[in-house]
Protein backbone atom coordinates (compact mmCIF):
# COMPACT_ATOMS: atom_id res chain seq x y z
CA UNK A 1 0.00 0.00 0.00
CA UNK A 2 1.35 3.56 -0.91
CA UNK A 3 0.25 6.68 0.64
CA UNK A 4 -2.29 8.33 -0.74
CA UNK A 5 -2.20 12.32 -2.54
CA UNK A 6 -4.44 14.15 -1.38
CA UNK A 7 -4.93 15.71 -4.49
CA UNK A 8 -7.09 12.96 -6.50
CA UNK A 9 -10.47 13.33 -7.14
CA UNK A 10 -12.76 10.77 -6.52
CA UNK A 11 -15.65 9.51 -8.29
CA UNK A 12 -19.04 11.70 -6.84
CA UNK A 13 -22.37 9.41 -5.63
CA UNK A 14 -23.97 10.94 -8.85
CA UNK A 15 -21.78 8.28 -10.91
CA UNK A 16 -21.85 5.42 -8.38
CA UNK A 17 -24.56 3.22 -7.82
CA UNK A 18 -25.31 2.78 -3.79
CA UNK A 19 -27.96 5.25 -3.53
CA UNK A 20 -30.30 3.61 -5.93
CA UNK A 21 -28.95 0.15 -4.52
CA UNK A 22 -29.36 0.73 -0.77
CA UNK A 23 -32.04 -1.11 1.65
CA UNK A 24 -34.95 0.87 1.82
CA UNK A 25 -36.46 0.39 5.51
CA UNK A 26 -39.57 0.79 6.64
CA UNK A 27 -41.23 2.51 9.75
CA UNK A 28 -42.24 -0.14 11.66
CA UNK A 29 -40.40 -2.84 10.34
CA UNK A 30 -38.21 -5.42 10.44
CA UNK A 31 -34.98 -6.90 8.37
CA UNK A 32 -35.58 -9.92 6.59
CA UNK A 33 -32.76 -12.08 4.97
CA UNK A 34 -33.38 -12.41 1.70
CA UNK A 35 -33.17 -15.38 -0.81
CA UNK A 36 -29.93 -14.93 -2.18
CA UNK A 37 -28.25 -14.49 1.48
CA UNK A 38 -29.93 -17.89 2.64
CA UNK A 39 -28.99 -19.27 -0.08
CA UNK A 40 -25.12 -18.26 0.10
CA UNK A 41 -24.36 -16.44 3.06
CA UNK A 42 -26.45 -18.25 5.76
CA UNK A 43 -25.21 -21.78 5.44
CA UNK A 44 -21.82 -20.70 5.82
CA UNK A 45 -22.07 -18.70 9.04
CA UNK A 46 -25.61 -20.43 10.84
CA UNK A 47 -25.68 -24.20 8.98
CA UNK A 48 -28.69 -24.83 11.27
CA UNK A 49 -30.82 -21.64 10.92
CA UNK A 50 -34.19 -23.15 9.61
CA UNK A 51 -34.36 -20.71 6.73
CA UNK A 52 -31.21 -21.98 5.07
CA UNK A 53 -31.62 -22.67 1.70
CA UNK A 54 -29.29 -25.55 0.99
CA UNK A 55 -30.45 -25.90 -2.51
CA UNK A 56 -31.93 -24.50 -5.20
CA UNK A 57 -32.59 -26.16 -8.65
CA UNK A 58 -30.49 -24.64 -11.81
CA UNK A 59 -27.29 -23.85 -8.84
CA UNK A 60 -24.22 -25.40 -7.91
CA UNK A 61 -23.97 -24.18 -4.29
CA UNK A 62 -24.67 -26.66 -1.71
CA UNK A 63 -24.57 -24.96 1.38
CA UNK A 64 -22.97 -22.00 0.46
CA UNK A 65 -20.22 -23.98 -1.30
CA UNK A 66 -19.79 -24.30 -5.43
CA UNK A 67 -17.45 -24.52 -7.83
CA UNK A 68 -14.45 -22.53 -7.26
CA UNK A 69 -14.42 -19.05 -9.05
CA UNK A 70 -11.88 -16.47 -9.80
CA UNK A 71 -12.73 -12.73 -10.00
CA UNK A 72 -10.21 -9.76 -10.28
CA UNK A 73 -10.53 -7.79 -6.96
CA UNK A 74 -9.48 -4.94 -5.50
CA UNK A 75 -7.65 -5.86 -2.32
CA UNK A 76 -8.14 -3.83 0.91
CA UNK A 77 -5.16 -3.51 3.40
CA UNK A 78 -6.37 -4.83 6.37
CA UNK A 79 -3.67 -3.08 9.34
CA UNK A 80 -4.42 0.47 8.02
CA UNK A 81 -8.05 -0.51 8.42
CA UNK A 82 -8.38 -2.00 11.12
CA UNK A 83 -5.85 0.86 12.80
CA UNK A 84 -8.37 3.28 11.36
CA UNK A 85 -9.95 5.56 14.05
CA UNK A 86 -12.96 5.92 12.16
CA UNK A 87 -13.07 1.90 11.53
CA UNK A 88 -12.78 1.39 15.53
CA UNK A 89 -15.59 4.21 16.21
CA UNK A 90 -18.31 2.48 13.59
CA UNK A 91 -17.38 -1.16 15.35
CA UNK A 92 -17.53 0.14 19.13
CA UNK A 93 -21.11 1.18 17.41
CA UNK A 94 -21.74 -2.07 16.02
CA UNK A 95 -21.27 -4.13 19.29
CA UNK A 96 -23.19 -2.17 21.34
CA UNK A 97 -25.89 -1.77 18.73
CA UNK A 98 -29.47 -3.88 20.06
CA UNK A 99 -28.62 -6.47 17.10
CA UNK A 100 -25.54 -6.96 17.95
CA UNK A 101 -26.40 -10.78 19.14
CA UNK A 102 -27.53 -11.58 15.55
CA UNK A 103 -24.26 -10.61 13.71
CA UNK A 104 -21.63 -13.47 13.31
CA UNK A 105 -18.44 -11.44 15.28
CA UNK A 106 -15.96 -14.66 14.58
CA UNK A 107 -16.00 -13.73 10.53
CA UNK A 108 -14.21 -10.59 11.26
CA UNK A 109 -10.81 -12.62 11.96
CA UNK A 110 -11.39 -15.43 9.53
CA UNK A 111 -11.83 -12.58 6.82
CA UNK A 112 -9.33 -10.08 7.96
CA UNK A 113 -6.50 -10.76 5.19
CA UNK A 114 -9.43 -11.47 2.55
CA UNK A 115 -11.53 -8.01 2.43
CA UNK A 116 -11.33 -6.93 -0.75
CA UNK A 117 -14.14 -5.16 -3.05
CA UNK A 118 -14.89 -7.09 -6.72
CA UNK A 119 -14.38 -5.10 -9.81
CA UNK A 120 -14.33 -8.05 -12.33
CA UNK A 121 -16.73 -10.87 -10.55
CA UNK A 122 -16.90 -14.30 -11.85
CA UNK A 123 -14.32 -14.36 -15.04
CA UNK A 124 -13.50 -18.01 -14.88
CA UNK A 125 -14.61 -21.14 -13.19
CA UNK A 126 -12.33 -24.57 -12.45
CA UNK A 127 -9.19 -23.32 -13.56
CA UNK A 128 -7.59 -19.70 -13.35
CA UNK A 129 -8.63 -17.60 -16.03
CA UNK A 130 -5.76 -15.90 -19.00
CA UNK A 131 -4.95 -12.30 -18.54
CA UNK A 132 -2.86 -11.70 -22.12
CA UNK A 133 0.02 -9.57 -22.36
CA UNK A 134 -2.26 -6.86 -23.44
CA UNK A 135 -4.43 -6.68 -20.89
CA UNK A 136 -2.24 -6.40 -18.70
CA UNK A 137 0.02 -3.69 -20.28
CA UNK A 138 -3.01 -1.69 -20.08
CA UNK A 139 -3.28 -2.69 -16.60
CA UNK A 140 -0.18 -1.14 -15.89
CA UNK A 141 -0.03 1.81 -17.56
CA UNK A 142 -2.86 3.13 -15.26
CA UNK A 143 -0.36 3.35 -12.00
CA UNK A 144 -1.14 3.27 -8.57
CA UNK A 145 -4.93 4.29 -7.66
CA UNK A 146 -6.45 6.15 -5.14
CA UNK A 147 -9.85 4.63 -3.44
CA UNK A 148 -11.57 5.97 -0.32
CA UNK A 149 -13.83 3.50 1.62
CA UNK A 150 -17.12 5.30 3.31
CA UNK A 151 -19.25 3.16 5.62
CA UNK A 152 -21.76 1.75 6.11
CA UNK A 153 -24.43 0.07 3.29
CA UNK A 154 -27.08 -2.30 3.00
CA UNK A 155 -28.22 -3.36 -0.30
CA UNK A 156 -31.68 -4.34 -1.75
CA UNK A 157 -30.25 -7.83 -2.84
CA UNK A 158 -27.96 -10.33 -0.39
CA UNK A 159 -29.69 -8.58 2.82
CA UNK A 160 -27.89 -9.44 5.66
CA UNK A 161 -25.04 -8.88 4.76
CA UNK A 162 -23.08 -5.30 5.72
CA UNK A 163 -20.32 -3.74 3.56
CA UNK A 164 -18.31 -0.30 3.21
CA UNK A 165 -18.31 1.36 0.34
CA UNK A 166 -15.42 1.72 -2.00
CA UNK A 167 -15.46 5.43 -4.06
CA UNK A 168 -12.87 5.07 -7.09
CA UNK A 169 -10.28 7.43 -7.98
CA UNK A 170 -11.87 10.08 -11.22
CA UNK A 171 -9.07 10.54 -14.04
CA UNK A 172 -9.89 12.69 -16.42
CA UNK A 173 -13.88 12.77 -15.44
CA UNK A 174 -13.44 9.00 -15.55
CA UNK A 175 -14.27 6.17 -13.25
CA UNK A 176 -10.74 4.01 -12.88
CA UNK A 177 -12.76 0.79 -11.97
CA UNK A 178 -14.63 0.92 -14.86
CA UNK A 179 -11.24 1.56 -17.47
CA UNK A 180 -9.98 -1.99 -15.50
CA UNK A 181 -13.41 -3.82 -16.67
CA UNK A 182 -12.82 -1.87 -20.03
CA UNK A 183 -9.47 -3.26 -20.62
CA UNK A 184 -10.36 -6.94 -19.91
CA UNK A 185 -13.60 -6.77 -22.04
CA UNK A 186 -15.93 -7.28 -18.59
CA UNK A 187 -19.09 -5.73 -17.69
CA UNK A 188 -18.89 -2.30 -16.72
CA UNK A 189 -20.16 -1.85 -12.95
CA UNK A 190 -20.70 1.16 -10.68
CA UNK A 191 -21.03 -0.92 -7.51
CA UNK A 192 -18.02 -1.88 -5.20
CA UNK A 193 -18.18 -2.88 -1.90
CA UNK A 194 -16.29 -4.44 0.81
CA UNK A 195 -18.53 -7.20 2.79
CA UNK A 196 -17.79 -6.79 6.33
CA UNK A 197 -20.10 -7.85 8.83
CA UNK A 198 -22.99 -10.50 8.58
CA UNK A 199 -25.90 -11.30 10.26
CA UNK A 200 -27.00 -14.40 11.70
CA UNK A 201 -30.88 -13.92 11.71
CA UNK A 202 -33.85 -11.54 10.56
CA UNK A 203 -33.93 -8.06 12.67
CA UNK A 204 -37.18 -7.05 14.12
CA UNK A 205 -38.73 -3.14 14.08
CA UNK A 206 -36.78 -2.22 16.65
CA UNK A 207 -33.14 -3.46 15.31
CA UNK A 208 -33.87 -2.59 12.32
CA UNK A 209 -34.20 1.04 12.99
CA UNK A 210 -31.39 0.42 14.60
CA UNK A 211 -29.17 -0.07 11.84
CA UNK A 212 -31.41 2.17 9.41
CA UNK A 213 -29.68 4.90 11.86
CA UNK A 214 -26.70 3.79 12.08
CA UNK A 215 -26.04 3.48 8.49
CA UNK A 216 -27.34 6.96 8.04
CA UNK A 217 -25.02 8.38 10.57
CA UNK A 218 -21.94 6.81 8.83
CA UNK A 219 -23.09 7.42 5.25
CA UNK A 220 -20.57 10.22 4.27
CA UNK A 221 -18.29 8.80 6.90
CA UNK A 222 -14.83 8.31 5.38
CA UNK A 223 -13.59 5.20 7.26
CA UNK A 224 -10.08 4.58 5.16
CA UNK A 225 -8.28 6.29 2.11
CA UNK A 226 -5.50 4.75 0.28
CA UNK A 227 -3.53 3.85 -2.57
CA UNK A 228 -2.47 1.11 -4.09
CA UNK A 229 -0.57 -0.65 -6.92
CA UNK A 230 -1.80 -3.91 -7.30
CA UNK A 231 -5.08 -6.05 -7.86
CA UNK A 232 -5.47 -9.59 -6.90
CA UNK A 233 -6.60 -12.59 -8.80
CA UNK A 234 -8.27 -14.76 -6.72
CA UNK A 235 -10.01 -18.16 -6.37
CA UNK A 236 -12.88 -18.46 -4.25
CA UNK A 237 -15.57 -21.97 -3.61
CA UNK A 238 -18.23 -19.58 -1.42
CA UNK A 239 -19.15 -15.92 -1.41
CA UNK A 240 -17.29 -15.13 1.84
CA UNK A 241 -14.34 -16.14 0.36
CA UNK A 242 -13.08 -18.08 3.38
CA UNK A 243 -11.79 -20.77 1.20
CA UNK A 244 -10.24 -18.10 -0.78
CA UNK A 245 -6.42 -18.33 -2.72
CA UNK A 246 -4.45 -15.37 -3.95
CA UNK A 247 -3.94 -16.93 -7.44
CA UNK A 248 -1.75 -14.03 -8.46
CA UNK A 249 -0.71 -10.26 -8.09
CA UNK A 250 -1.46 -8.37 -10.94
CA UNK A 251 0.89 -5.10 -10.98
CA UNK A 252 -0.52 -1.53 -11.66
CA UNK A 253 2.73 -0.18 -12.49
Amino acid sequence: MLPPSQAVMLCPDAELGYERSRTRFEPGEGLVLDETYRHAHLPLIAPDHPRVIATREGSSYVMGKHERVFSLVLPVPGNPLLQSPAYHELDAEMRAAPFAGKVAWDLLDRRSDKLHATICGSLATGVPPLIGQQQRGALAELGPITVELRGMFSGNVNRGRLYLRAYPESRNGENVFRQIQRSLGCRETDLYVVGLYNLTDDLNAAETAALASLIDRWWDRTILRFEIDHLWLTGASDDLVLDSAVEESISLV
